[in-house]
């Protein structure tokens, strides 16, 4: 839910769908609702979060990120 006045608090969940639609959706045709949901589960655990670079984290891909923040949290 956005903040009454502030445009930008929903920027990142319209960012993934956009591409959730461009990437996944438009290219494909599911002919049940639980292929579809499988297809979507996929997307967003097998590409979207392991594989793809995103630009906020400086271009790393977020278990990169995430393996970086638990070394600087370990001291490494």
């Amino acid at each position: 839910m956005s903040r009454r006045g502030n445009c930008h608090d929903n920027a990142d969940g319209e960012s993934f769908f956009s591409s959730l639609k461009r990437e996944r959706i438009r290219r494909r045709t599911c002919k049940t609702h639980e292929e579809a949901r499988q297809d979507v589960f996929g997307y967003i655990e097998m590409f979207y979060n392991p594989v793809r670079k995103h630009v906020r984290n400086g271009m790393l891909l977020p278990v990169e990120l995430e393996r970086q923040r638990i070394l600087k949290a370990e001291g490494v």
